[in-house]
């Protein structure tokens, strides 16, 4: 019999299932629907970075910025090389009108990671 977790019957399995699914929400353009089923997901999983990334971008293709803001923060504090989390929160910043934290993550996203569209962002040459 396969192992549940508390009282809502869900398995490892099902939280995997939750995640893909909640990926292809996102791109079909649901990110509201995406962050209901992960928030299922980390909340038996808070560890899961992989779970808290896909939640931000979530938030932030629904305009939920400060959400969004939180959550790469937060995949930030585990992940200090993510380059994709840096510059995700750079455009977040970027959509409150936050310039100054906005510039200093696009640079740090094109020091990890020379992907022409951070260096671009950042005003680095290629």
């Amino acid at each position: 019999m396969p192992e549940t977790s508390g009282s809502t019957g869900r398995t490892p399995e099902t939280h995997v299932i939750d995640f893909r699914a909640a990926e292809q929400l996102l791109a079909s353009r649901d990110p509201q629907g995406a962050v209901k089923l992960l928030d299922g997901v980390i909340d038996v999983h808070p560890e899961n970075t992989a779970a808290r990334l896909l939640r931000a971008r979530a938030f932030f293709a629904a305009a939920q910025l400060r959400p969004a803001e939180l959550e790469f923060s937060l995949v930030l504090e585990r992940e200090p090389d993510n380059a994709f989390a840096h510059f995700a929160l750079a455009r977040t910043y970027q959509r409150q009108n936050r310039p100054r934290p906005a510039r200093r993550h696009f640079r740090l996203a094109a020091a990890l990671d020379p992907n022409p569209e951070y260096l671009e962002a950042a005003r680095f040459e290629a």
